[in-house]
């Protein structure tokens, strides 16, 4: 199968040709059993990288880079009495790469932001500490992971209790400060609190993040099943399998 065709399906199933164009294609699907096949062929695929690329950024940064093969490919011919403009160029070329790139992420590893849903803090207000912990909630509710560290650091030097232990674990693995994050979880984790499990969640997820796969999953067939956020501990040992 040739470049042409690839480039005019994409057109086709993009509504980038003209009205003429259009009925060509479609004669053309009709008089060549070949070419409708592929056609066929390649409607599968380019719903299966609709549906992978549903983010408008990620769909605009994928048009970006065929466009920018087409500026190195622009000496296409016209055949088969078609006029082909160069947007979504040489998708005969990408086809094959963006087939890889599908199968490359369907067999990938799961990432640490698919399963970084930490709940939100709400600390109860504990005398001179009030200030410090409004700041620390409200910084690290904000995702301001850097700014809630050091006020985390101010509380614990007061009062080191496993809630914030906890938070404070969180904000570190956030801010990639990952070994510090991984020695505050695992205090929790050798403690009774009932922050041990979430402790050993996050544990898991800062291997995860280093890409340790199989201590991740280790650590998470540590974790029981009346833990409150089991159903994120099984649908990540599926993904890690």
């Amino acid at each position: 199968m040739n470049e042409e065709n690839y480039i005019l399906f994409d057109q086709y199933l993009q509504n980038e040709l003209t009205a003429v164009e259009k009925d060509n294609f479609e004669k053309l699907l009709q008089e060549d059993q070949e070419v409708a096949s592929n056609f066929e062929t390649f409607k599968n695929v380019h719903a299966q990288l609709e549906n992978k690329f549903t983010l408008e950024e990620e769909r605009n940064a994928f048009t970006e880079n065929l466009k920018a093969i087409a500026q190195q490919n622009s000496n296409l011919k016209d055949k088969k009495a078609v006029n082909f403009k160069p947007v979504f160029y040489l998708v005969a070329a990408s086809v094959l790469l963006l087939v890889g790139l599908f199968l490359f992420d369907a067999n990938s590893k799961p990432n640490f932001e698919d399963f970084n849903q930490f709940d939100e803090a709400h600390f109860i207000e504990r005398g001179e500490q009030s200030d410090y912990l409004k700041q620390a909630e409200d910084a690290f509710n904000a995702k301001n992971y850097v700014e809630a560290i050091p006020l985390f650091e101010l509380i614990l030097n007061e009062n080191k209790t496993a809630e914030i232990q906890y938070y404070y674990g969180v904000s570190l693995l956030e801010n990639n400060k990952i070994k510090e994050a991984e020695v505050a979880f695992l205090a929790l984790q050798s403690g009774n609190s009932i922050y041990k499990n979430k402790a050993t969640y996050g544990l898991a997820l800062a291997k995860l993040k280093q890409e340790e796969y199989k201590s991740c999953k280790e650590i998470l067939l540590t974790i029981p099943s009346d833990y409150e956020n089991y159903d994120a501990v099984q649908k990540l040992l599926k993904e890690l399998n």
